[in-house]
């Protein structure tokens, strides 16, 4: 499966694209995992295995997302399933998670996860803290039930409403976020994969803000006193709204850069 493997990794070079995925899609069309592939690559590839090896890499050189090839993604240490039309969990948003995760909380914090996709966010908090009572809401159906699939395999206990924004929930201590963020003009310069996912689930109107602002209203009435509300938004609008968030009375207001330096996180706490 060697030869194979190098063929396949020669044809996304050509495309620009890394070599890396390469193993990923031999092991999805071998039905092994990358540690076993790894283990057989001496051996020849049973029957089938390269013509559905070369169907996946032609479906990926047509720009379809890896992550949906291959039906799942790793999130925090997560496996979580992922399908076409639901926004794909990036590295990005795990250190939104680790913001989360590192904050001043009581014992057993009340949390939300507005617009919870697969579950990322909502699932790798409770894995962490499982002390939390974890809240996630979502307007989008399939997403909703690909949330509820992730947290049943995984075990863990998260309380899905199928809800816009805080759902009307009162009393919690941490209000954590990836809503839509990218400017509308940033649609047509986007890669082309996005195309695949939600783009209500991408694109937050002209400034990118169309739904992170309201969250932040709504978030003034669903916080307790001292409260947190931790976003992951887009380095051309995050400082905009930390500087609303001041005016409005916000405290503790910063903007937090992500691990390429670029500034993406915004964190507050809810005025006594």
């Amino acid at each position: 499966m060697i030869r194979l493997l190098r063929e396949l990794s020669g044809r996304l070079r050509e495309a620009g694209l890394p070599e890396g995925e390469a193993l990923d899609l031999l092991a999805k069309a071998s039905g092994l995992s990358r540690k076993d592939l790894l283990l057989g690559l001496s051996q020849a590839p049973p029957q089938g295995v390269a013509e559905r090896a070369w169907a996946l890499l032609a479906k990926r050189l047509s720009g379809y997302p890896l992550q949906y090839l291959l039906g799942e993604v790793e999130f925090f240490g997560l496996p979580l399933k992922v399908a076409e039309g639901v926004l794909i969990p990036r590295p990005e948003t795990e250190g939104l998670v680790e913001l989360a995760i590192k904050l001043s909380l009581p014992e057993r914090p009340r949390v939300l996860d507005v617009g919870t996709g697969t579950g990322a966010i909502a699932l790798a908090v409770k894995q962490h803290l499982p002390e939390a009572e974890v809240f996630a809401t979502e307007v989008d159906d399939p997403a909703l039930a690909l949330a509820e699939e992730n947290a049943r395999r995984l075990g863990l206990a998260v309380h899905f409403l199928r809800a816009s924004l805080t759902g009307g929930l009162r009393e919690l201590h941490l209000i954590v976020s990836n809503p839509p963020y990218l400017p509308e003009g940033y649609r047509e310069q986007a890669p082309g994969e996005l195309a695949y996912e939600n783009p209500l689930a991408l694109y937050g109107g002209e400034e990118g803000l169309s739904l992170a602002r309201p969250l932040a209203l709504e978030a003034k009435q669903a916080l307790r006193p001292g409260g947190y509300l931790l976003l992951e938004l887009a380095p051309e609008n995050v400082h905009s709204l930390a500087e609303e968030l001041k005016r409005g009375g916000w405290q503790e207001v910063a903007v937090l850069g992500d691990l390429t330096g670029r500034d993406r996180y915004l964190r507050a706490r809810r005025p006594p």
